[in-house]
């Protein structure tokens, strides 16, 4: 079913110009810190991390410095595990979930591997509770060459000289309500498309790679996390966001076609999570340890299967 749901910027059936970003634009307004929320864990966490700066956001009157933390004890010879987080800046615990790791997990891992983690990939967004960059632009459909989403450049440019000796990448994201209430009615109208009216699952799942999609890695994570929070059904249609459920929680799609940032490296070992912290089944610290949860299973099973 599609559906000309009301959007209050633009004209139905038409793509926004630059006047409608615009006006979009001056909508949005800052909720909350990325300097308080993240960049000042990220202080805490420099004694045990190397912190690279790998880029800026100069969203005038606004900047942003973008930082990854990076294993001090570094070495060529032991596989590299890359997590990403906050790519949608409005998905929470994605951001605090790589940071709960970084906080918790990530010593676990000395001298067996080596961790790189970006974990608020897009503050701008962060502050405003949104999806999109300052441009409108999904940085999730922008890794790609000449990205139109400075997150996402800035991102692939920290990656491109480790982007072959990555053994495992996990992006960590969130399925939320606003998806359905805000984010895709917007969608529509930025692309002058028709709305189409969708179901929000209820529960952690897993998005794989439809081209190497690694069944039995998936499979590994989604049970970890199920010790922590409760696994999304598959629809009526046996879907979850309209894709085949190809396994409990589990679903795939071609990464590297739609730009998404798990396809940004040769890792064997890939996938993104999706928590849901809108059920009333699921707390934002069971959430965030949910993330957790799945970045060490991930990192495991990847150290175990080599």
């Amino acid at each position: 079913m599609t559906a000309q749901a009301f959007y209050p910027i633009g004209t139905p059936g038409q793509p926004w110009t630059a006047a409608e970003v615009a006006q979009w634009r001056s909508t949005q307004v800052r909720q909350r810190s990325y300097e308080a929320d993240v960049l000042s864990v990220i202080d805490t966490l420099r004694p045990r991390f190397e912190v690279l700066q790998y880029g800026r956001l100069d969203y005038a009157p606004d900047s942003y410095p973008l930082f990854a933390l990076k294993s001090r004890d570094w070495r060529d010879d032991l596989p590299t595990m890359l997590v990403t987080g906050g790519v949608h800046g409005y998905e929470t615990s994605g951001v605090h979930g790589a940071l709960l790791f970084a906080q918790r997990h990530a010593a676990d891992y000395a001298g067996r591997a080596n961790v790189l983690i970006a974990p608020c990939i897009s503050p701008w967004a962060y502050e405003r509770i949104h999806r999109w960059n300052v441009d409108a632009i999904d940085p999730n459909r922008s890794f790609r060459d000449d990205s139109p989403a400075q997150e996402s450049a800035a991102l692939m440019q920290l990656i491109a000289p480790l982007r072959a000796g990555v053994l495992m990448h996990i992006d960590l994201h969130e399925t939320t309500d606003s998806d359905e209430s805000e984010f895709r009615p917007a969608l529509a109208a930025r692309d002058g498309k028709p709305y189409e009216p969708g179901e929000i699952p209820d529960g952690f799942y897993l998005v794989g790679d439809s081209e190497d999609p690694q069944p039995e890695f998936q499979q590994a994570v989604v049970a970890a996390v199920a010790l922590v929070t409760h696994i999304a059904p598959a629809d009526a249609n046996g879907e979850i966001i309209g894709a085949t459920v190809v396994a409990p929680g589990v679903i795939n799609y071609p990464v590297r076609s739609l730009g998404l940032c798990a396809g940004i490296t040769d890792a064997r070992y890939r996938t993104t999570t999706e928590v849901y912290p809108d059920s009333p089944r699921a707390t934002p610290e069971q959430c965030n340890a949910a993330q957790a949860a799945a970045v060490c299973a991930a990192i495991d099973f990847a150290l175990a299967k080599g």
